[in-house]
């Protein structure tokens, strides 16, 4: 896994996303890079290319609605929804840091999250689906908020489901990805075992010689 830089993608080349938090929602708050180095992060969703292209890259958006939202995208209203999703993301954050903090989400948190499920759920048909009625978001509808409704669900999904109790942050400090942790017994420790893992092994190593070597 390389993490993205900060150069803008262009939009004749779609940007590859790192799908390792195993949920769309935690993916969506990995895409502040680096949100715990000293040196700043590093933003991941950087216009609403990108932003449409995460949502198709999560599953959660067909490869057709992600072309018919980039045939024409109005530049004002595309850089609003860009806005709500990053403040969709951050509120998500916030709350789900203090949770593998083992602390409580603040309210003022809970408050920003319940009123981005809200305006994503007032969007949902209730259909009957050959069994019984349900809840469901027209997706093939192209309008610029589909990614920001389509990440609202999903992040109410996983918010209120047991999957909350599997949640884990990469053991590296300056990067701290989540995830759901489905690993056998559930030790797994980073967002990728071939950066992070890696990386922080080798750290360790290097201080294992210095220290060695100054006695």
């Amino acid at each position: 896994m390389e993490k993205s830089s900060a150069k803008p993608a262009p939009r004749s080349k779609a940007r590859s996303f790192e799908m390792t938090g195993g949920h769309p929602a935690l993916d969506l708050v990995n895409t502040l890079d680096w949100r715990f180095r000293e040196s700043g992060p590093e933003e991941l969703l950087e216009n609403y290319d990108d932003l449409v292209r995460f949502t198709e890259q999560t599953g959660l958006m067909t490869a057709s609605d992600a072309r018919k939202l980039l045939r024409s995208v109005p530049e004002t209203p595309a850089a609003k929804v860009l806005v709500a999703v990053r403040e969709l993301r951050e509120a998500t954050a916030e709350a789900l840091y203090t949770v593998v903090d083992h602390r409580i989400p603040s309210p003022s948190s809970v408050k920003r999250l319940a009123d981005c499920f809200a305006a994503a759920r007032r969007q949902e048909e209730l259909q009957w689906n050959g069994e019984k009625l349900e809840w469901v978001l027209n997706k093939n509808i192209a309008v610029l908020e589909l990614p920001l409704w389509l990440l609202s669900l999903s992040t109410a999904a996983l918010m209120t489901s047991e999957q909350i109790h599997l949640l884990r942050e990469c053991g590296n400090p300056q990067c701290r990805w989540l995830f759901v942790d489905t690993s056998k017994n559930h030790t797994r420790r980073w967002c990728d075992m071939k950066i992070c893992g890696n990386r922080m092994k080798a750290r360790r190593f290097k201080a294992h010689l210095r220290a060695e070597a100054a006695k």
